[in-house]
């Protein structure tokens, strides 16, 4: 079937353009540059993903890595600044922020309440944001449905409302959590996004539980799964890439990770069978299609993290839940964000980005300092503590995902 989209065969002579010439690399031989210019000059189409993965740099592959809120484009801001949710929020693109963008060409974006004042303004800037990428961006929001929904929430935007995802639960209807699934999809879609951090797939088993609460659909394992499972398809029908999270499990711990390490005591065989349960469940493509993952910042000793949070466990992203539950389903994996305290108390910028790349993340949320973890990553990778071949992978996942949700498109061609 011939395939045509946003990007693909003249268009993407321009996008090789900009990969070539246009991407920030350190300062090399005048020898050097002219040869990486007199290739920029006659740019190839590629045909396959793994096409435009040979033509990228090394700095625009680790910058598919990252995935920030737009005021850490602003090089101007502190970090104190950025993770203020009461500061004003940047809302437009500057020609600064496109020059960030060049320097450190992050793979997505995510928009925080403080980022959106309405309904044009959110898409024009969206917009903007894609049209100075190189290579699409996903560009996500929290749109859970009930407390946390960006968009709803806001009084701008007078969009459908919902109670909260338990009250979707109690119901016991999986129709009605795949309509809130196409609702809070569709109007996503309109606004400029392309993948949503919802469903919240945890299970509420400790009912001291503040963080999730009624955030997740129900205390029993099955009916969360079901419902997860029923959301994530509503958000697929409109084009929106689902996220489940918080893996392994963010229902039955007492800590808020936001400010903390949050922990668990439970066995890994207590946990097959309730919080593993809907992050499985939901796996069958057939059902679900291609979806992500966010591992949260959860102490698991049982299940080998000691007191590291499992986002950055080997033990948990790896062999856990690629290798051993999710086997053989091409899964995009993501970091709950890096610059909360569960992950600060412990970690720099640059050691948490690449501890969490290294325990098997593809993307990488929010660094507590863009340049700090970009650079990082960038020399772990250029020293051979980050394999090439592990970066080429994750990157080439990365691809295959904004294929089918973010636009991205290699040359037409009969497939």
């Amino acid at each position: 079937m011939r395939k045509e989209g946003l990007r693909c065969g003249a268009a993407l002579l321009a996008l090789l353009g900009l990969l070539c010439a246009c991407a920030a690399e350190p300062a090399q031989s005048s020898a050097a540059s002219t040869s990486q210019q007199t290739v920029a000059e006659v740019p190839t189409v590629p045909s396959t993903v793994e096409e435009l993965l040979q033509q990228m740099t090394l700095r625009q592959k680790v910058g598919q890595l990252f995935m920030v809120c737009p005021d850490a484009l602003d090089l101007s801001l502190t970090q104190e600044e950025i993770d203020d949710d009461k500061a004003d929020g940047v809302q437009s693109m500057t020609e600064e922020m496109c020059h960030a963008l060049e320097a450190y060409p992050v793979g997505g974006i995510c928009q925080f309440g403080k980022n959106i004042e309405a309904p044009q303004q959110i898409l024009a800037f969206n917009e903007a944001l894609q049209a100075a990428s190189a290579i699409p961006l996903l560009i996500s929001v929290d749109e859970e449905g009930g407390s946390v929904a960006r968009l709803a929430n806001n009084p701008a935007f007078a969009l459908p409302q919902y109670e909260s995802a338990f009250a979707v639960g109690a119901s016991g209807n999986a129709a009605a959590a795949l309509q809130m699934g196409q609702t809070i999809g569709g109007y996503l879609k309109r606004y400029g996004f392309n993948m949503d951090f919802a469903p919240v797939a945890d299970v509420w088993t400790n009912p001291e539980n503040a963080v999730i609460g009624k955030r997740a659909f129900s205390r029993d394992a099955g009916t969360a799964a079901q419902m997860a499972r029923a959301m994530a398809q509503g958000l697929q029908s409109e084009g929106i890439l689902p996220t489940f999270k918080h893996f392994p499990g963010h229902g039955d711990t007492a800590e808020d990770s936001h400010s903390g390490l949050a922990h668990t005591e439970k066995a890994k065989v207590e946990m097959l069978s309730c919080e593993f349960l809907p992050f499985v469940q939901g796996k069958d493509e057939s059902q679900t299609g291609p979806r992500a993952v966010m591992v949260g910042h959860i102490a698991a000793p049982a299940l080998g993290t000691g007191e590291a949070p499992a986002s950055l466990s080997h033990s948990v992203v790896t062999e856990l839940l690629r290798e051993e539950l999710l086997a053989g389903e091409d899964v995009l994996v993501i970091t709950d964000s890096l610059a909360m305290g569960a992950v600060t108390e412990q970690y720099s910028p640059g050691e948490a980005a690449i501890e969490a790349f290294l325990a098997g993340n593809d993307l990488l949320l929010m660094p507590a300092g863009l340049e700090e973890a970009f650079d990082a990553v960038l020399g772990a990778v250029q020293e051979g503590r980050i394999p090439e071949e592990c970066l080429d992978e994750s990157v080439a996942r990365i691809l295959r995902f904004k294929e089918q949700y973010a636009g991205l498109m290699v040359a037409a061609d009969d497939r």
